[in-house]
Order: structure tokens, then C-alpha cells, then sequence
């Protein structure tokens, strides 16, 4: 995915989606004094007992599963970890989730689980909370460590402390399903390959989109996945009677509406606000293909499911995409004036990007944000530094201190649009990455071994699994004018 180097509100803009922005039913559970509440256990995982045990270093009264641990695990880990989930295995139930219980533990402690990289850091004190927030509270953290420790007791079904529905992971509401009108094959090897599929949602009218899911065919050889608003129609005779042609991972032109990438989840705009797709217009579908080093491999299915509103909303929303060189300041590591390169064998490469916003842009309410990097990326940074727009003169807007390319999402502002953070001609974006460029990054070691090298090489900017990159990904709305 390749950054934009201006921001645009009208056709032609770039703008990213892909990640959830769905609301969990029920109460969120499993925090605060709930998580801290010590039952004595009735069995543990082998069946012993761990209520009554005073032995060293043994919680004569642990956290049970029924009284302090199934709200949290429910509600943080079961949208995934479900019976006919994503996940490998359930963590809704006591039977399933107890063999688990310190592989669960070391996890969360390790910031692996559950996939969320956000975080409030002594860099990035927040003002704002996010939707559907997964991360476990300190308290959380250490009653699933003790519950761990002392074998994982089962605690008293009959007083079981309520468990709220998991939040889904899918689209609950879909009105239209697009797919690849043809099967195609990626011939196994090194390069990769992007390829552009146009597809018809048949619209007679002007209609806004709320929410999208993309719904990668193959995910062998997905990479990722970008979907353009093209407006005129024009790309059906580019694609021709497959119904797809070769093109690249950059922007094709029209908005940005929707993207899908490893993690990602639904997207949805905020309420009162939509993404324009106008009548006449068609879907274009931008696949990033990886091969796979052992064969061909074939995609007949990926997708996207889309929820319309059924009225013209007041905000107009888009997404746009900020760096990936522009703006690039001096780095550590350079050795040709500014350039974005980072060496092989060095754990902590930064690059740096401040991007000035164009001094004719209105105020923008922002209500989502995301951070995008390869494999070799570890640690990434967002901020405004403001010169017009109302607000704190500098503002952190989002740190993932524990990136993951396997684990992408976009991060929505817990607000509604009137109390939205605000950015405006003249301010200045803030973008730091930290690259990890040794054989300890488990991505980075996997990256090679797909492409047949066994040490780390130097990486550059650019699309492919082997390239990098540094990108910002702004949700902004502004008013829709009609």
C-alpha cells in the first residue's frame, strides 16, 4: 500500500479501509474489580485441587474460571477464539480454554495476544480511548497469571460472574456480496504479482457505504487487498471479458474505500457518516499477490460484502494514506542525503516523516487510525503537530509499540464526529518507524526463508514483501455538501 503525497476530498483521493469498527453486543465484561476477585477454586486442569492449597508460592484463594477469568476471555479473545472461529482453537468455555490457560497467560504478557498494537506509552499519552478495545487491564493481566499458576481452577458454574457475547469478527450486516468473476493462478516463484479485478455493484443511484469486509480468497498468497472507487466505470474495459488485468500496488486512481490486510477486520464509518460510491460507478479490487515458493496456487473467491446506507448522511467519510518517503527527515542510517534505507543486522532503524498539510484543506474531524509496515517494522508512531486546528499544540494519535504485519487493523476514536480530534491545513503530520532488520524478528527470518535467503538484506522502500514502508492511515470526515 502506497502513501499519498496529498490529501484529496474528492475523486482521486486515496483512502484506506479494512478494519473493524463494529460495536460488541452486550456489556463489554471482565474488567476493572471484577477481573481482581480471588474465589477459591473447586479443580484444576488435572482435576487437583487448588482451593485449599496453602503450599509456597501456591494463592491459597486463585482466580476460578467461572467467577474472574470467562468474562474476560469471552469478551477479549472468543470473537476469534470460538467454536467455527479464525482461531485454531475456542476460549469460550472452561473445557477448551483451561489446557490453555499458561500459553494464554505468556501471551497477553508477551503483548501477542490479543492483537491489538495499540497502546498508551510514556511516548504517546492518549486523550482519546478506542472501540472495541482488547487489551487486558494489569489486573486482568495478573488474575489470568494466577489462574494459570494454580492450574487453571474451574470455580462454582452456579455463582459464574456474567459472560457478555464475544464481539464478532464478521460484517452482521451485508447487502451486497461482490466476487472475482474468474478463478486466476499465481504460477509459484519470487515475484510478486498485483492484479486488478473490476467489479459491478449494478447502482442506479448515488449511494453511501457504512460499512465494508473484505474476504481474502486464498490466504496462501493474499497479500493484501485495496478497493478503488472508479467513478466513470472505465476499468471494465481495462479488465476485459476475465474481468481483471495487471496493474500495481499503487493507487489507481478514484477513492479508497476499503483494504484488507493480515488482522484486518470489518470497517465501518462513524455514525452519520458515509463513503460515496456514485451511480454508474464501478468496484476495483487491487490484489497483492505473494506466490508461494512451492507451487501455483489458486484464488476463486475473494471478496468483499458491503453495508449501504439507506439515507444521504450529513459527514461525508474517506480515508487517505500519509508517508512512505514523503516528508522524510534525516536518519541514522543514511548514506546519500536523506534516503529511506535500512541496513542489514540492525535492530532499532528509525525513519522519520513530518508532512505539512496542504494550507487550502478544511477542518477534518478524524475518527480512526492506523499504522502500516512490512515485516521488518516493529514499532510505529503518529502524531499532529499543530499550526491552524483546534486542539493541543502536539498530540499523539497512535502508537503500536507491538506491530505485527500479521496482525493489521484500524484503530476508531471512541468519540462521535462532534467531539473528533481535529487536523486542518497548515498542521503537520508526525510519523516515526522502527525497524527491526536482524534474524531475531520472526517476521523478518520468515520473510527470507519464503524468498530462499538465510541472512538479512538491506531494505528499501517500496511494494513487494522484501520492500518497506512507513504509512499513516487517516479516517477523516468532513461535511457533505450534496
Amino acid at each position: 500500500m502506497r502513501g499519498s503525497l496529498a490529501w484529496g476530498l474528492a475523486a482521486g483521493a486515496l483512502a484506506l479501509g479494512g478494519c473493524k469498527d463494529e460495536e460488541p453486543s452486550g456489556d463489554a465484561g471482565g474488567t476493572g474489580d471484577e477481573a481482581g476477585v480471588t474465589t477459591s477454586g473447586s479443580g484444576g486442569v488435572d482435576g487437583e485441587s487448588s482451593g485449599g492449597s496453602s503450599g509456597p508460592g501456591i494463592d491459597p484463594a486463585p482466580p476460578t474460571w467461572y467467577q474472574d477469568i470467562a468474562p474476560t476471555m469471552v469478551a477479549k479473545c472468543g470473537g476469534c477464539h470460538r467454536p467455527g472461529g479464525i482461531a485454531p482453537f475456542s476460549l469460550t468455555d472452561y473445557e477448551s480454554a483451561a489446557p490453555y490457560a499458561l500459553a494464554s497467560a505468556i501471551a497477553v504478557e508477551n503483548h501477542d495476544m490479543p492483537p491489538f498494537a495499540a497502546d498508551d506509552t510514556a511516548e504517546c499519552e492518549m486523550n482519546h480511548g478506542w472501540k472495541d478495545d482488547l487489551r487486558l487491564s494489569d489486573e486482568e493481566t495478573l488474575a489470568l497469571r494466577a489462574w494459570a499458576d494454580a492450574l487453571a481452577p474451574e470455580g462454582d458454574a452456579e455463582t459464574a460472574a456474567p459472560v457478555a457475547q464475544p464481539p464478532s469478527v464478521d460484517l452482521t450486516t451485508v447487502d451486497q456480496h461482490l466476487q472475482l468473476q474468474e478463478a486466476v493462478t499465481i504460477a509459484g516463484g519470487v515475484n510478486d504479482q498485483f492484479l486488478c479485478f473490476s467489479l459491478d455493484p449494478g447502482l442506479t443511484e448515488d449511494r453511501y457505504l457504512q460499512a465494508m469486509q473484505i474476504v481474502p480468497g486464498n490466504e496462501k498468497i493474499v497479500h493484501h487487498v485495496l478497493i478503488y472507487v472508479d467513478a466513470e466505470g472505465e476499468s471494465a474495459t481495462a479488465a476485459g471479458e476475465d474481468g481483471w488485468f495487471e496493474c500495481s500496488g499503487g493507487s489507481i486512481g478514484g477513492d479508497l474505500i476499503g483494504a484488507w490486510a493480515p488482522g484486518a477486520v470489518p470497517s465501518r464509518t462513524p455514525e452519520g457518516a458515509g463513503m460515496l460510491v456514485p451511480a454508474g460507478a464501478r468496484l476495483v479490487m487491487n490484489v497483492h499477490y505473494h506466490p508461494s515458493t512451492v507451487g501455483d496456487e489458486t484464488d476463486a473467491t475473494t471478496a468483499i460484502d458491503i453495508d449501504w446506507l439507506d439515507e444521504v448522511p450529513v459527514w461525508r467519510a474517506q480515508y487517505a494514506l500519509v508517508g512512505n518517503g514523503d516528508g522524510l527527515v534525516a536518519g541514522p542510517n543514511d548514506e546519500n542525503g536523506i534516503e529511506f534505507r535500512i541496513p542489514p543486522g540492525v535492530t532499532d532503524h528509525t525513519e522519520t516523516m513530518l508532512v505539512t498539510l496542504p494550507s487550502d484543506l478544511p477542518e477534518l474531524r478524524l475518527w480512526s487510525v492506523g499504522s502500516h509496515m512490512h515485516y521488518v517494522g516493529v514499532d510505529m508512531l503518529i502524531g499532529v503537530q499543530r499550526e491552524t486546528s483546534p486542539g493541543p499544540d502536539q498530540e499523539c494519535l497512535l502508537h503500536t509499540p507491538y506491530y505485527s504485519f500479521e496482525w493489521q487493523r484500524l484503530y476508531t476514536y471512541d468519540h462521535t464526529l462532534d467531539d473528533a480530534i481535529r487536523l486542518a491545513g497548515g498542521d503537520k503530520l508526525y510519523m516515526r518507524c522502527i525497524y527491526d532488520n536482524t534474524l531475531g524478528n520472526a517476521g523478518v527470518a520468515e520473510a527470507l526463508g519464503q524468498q530462499g535467503f538465510d541472512e538479512p538484506i538491506e531494505v528499501r522502500l517500496g511494494e513487494e514483501t522484501l520492500d518497506e514502508m512507513c504509512l499513516g492511515v487517516y479516517g477523516i470526515a468532513f461535511p457533505n455538501l450534496f
